[in-house]
């Protein structure tokens, strides 16, 4: 679904056929990375996970020569993007499934901001701090839910200790720092509470016609378990204004 929305916003942001340079900060298997080389673009994956880069390397050596030579990663964290990078370097930043686990991620996201080139995209996939409380709830989960409330801390499937994110602090904080926002998603609005494992084949397109419809949809988008939020580097140096992207917005 994430990647879904992405190509959207890359067809209308970008004119076909541009070869696009990516950062996917925090890649973990590589699996969006993987499939924006294989599209024809040049992907830089950071992580800092040992096995996680040892997984994405493995997947990288059974591509083609082509998408082998389009793809590099690096080992390091989001929060050092300005030790690896030169300032403007990317067309599109993706930041997916890596601020639940950064207390303070305003200077993640500044540093993921000055990463991008004029009028880049920046692709943040985050857990939705406006609707903690859905989850336990749906699963009969009282006092879980009634302790959601208030409060962005939650604890993941993994039984990790993270954050949420509320799309309003995002939305001002992605004002901030020059890349303010231009569409916003639900993801798993319908899902979040499905057991492992893929549906019969005859069930998966409309499934997924269903999230993709209600992830655009309000009020549906907002309850979402996941925001996927994408914002644009506004200005160039000199300060003049980027032109308006092409393509429809939700925000």
């Amino acid at each position: 679904m994430v990647a879904r929305q992405l190509d959207e916003q890359l067809a209308g942001l970008f004119p076909v056929g541009r070869r696009l340079r990516v950062l996917d900060v925090g890649m973990g298997q590589g699996t969006q990375a993987l499939r924006l080389a294989r599209a024809g673009h040049e992907v830089t994956g950071l992580e800092r996970d040992e096995k996680m880069i040892s997984v994405a390397r493995e997947a990288l050596a059974a591509e083609p020569e082509g998408i082998r030579a389009r793809m590099r990663i690096v080992e390091g964290d989001g929060r050092d993007t300005g030790v690896h990078f030169l300032p403007g370097s990317f067309d599109v930043v993706l930041c997916h499934g890596v601020l639940m686990y950064v207390e303070e991620p305003d200077p993640l996201l500044a540093g993921l901001a000055r990463m991008l080139a004029p009028g880049g995209l920046l692709s943040l996939l985050v857990r939705n701090g406006d609707a903690l409380a859905l989850r336990p709830g749906l699963m009969g989960d009282w006092a879980a839910a009634l302790d959601s409330f208030g409060t962005t801390a939650y604890r993941n499937r993994l039984g990790l200790d993270v954050r949420a994110d509320r799309l309003a602090d995002l939305t001002a904080t992605l004002a901030g720092i020059g890349a303010p926002l231009h569409a916003w998603y639900g993801v798993r609005v319908f899902t979040d509470t499905a057991a492992d494992g893929t549906p019969p084949d005859d069930d998966v397109e409309l499934l997924l016609a269903a999230e993709e419809r209600a992830g655009r949809t309000d009020p549906y988008r907002s309850v979402a378990a996941l925001l996927h939020l994408c914002g644009v580097r506004g200005q160039d140096r000199s300060g003049a204004s980027v032109p308006r992207a092409r393509g429809r917005t939700f925000g």
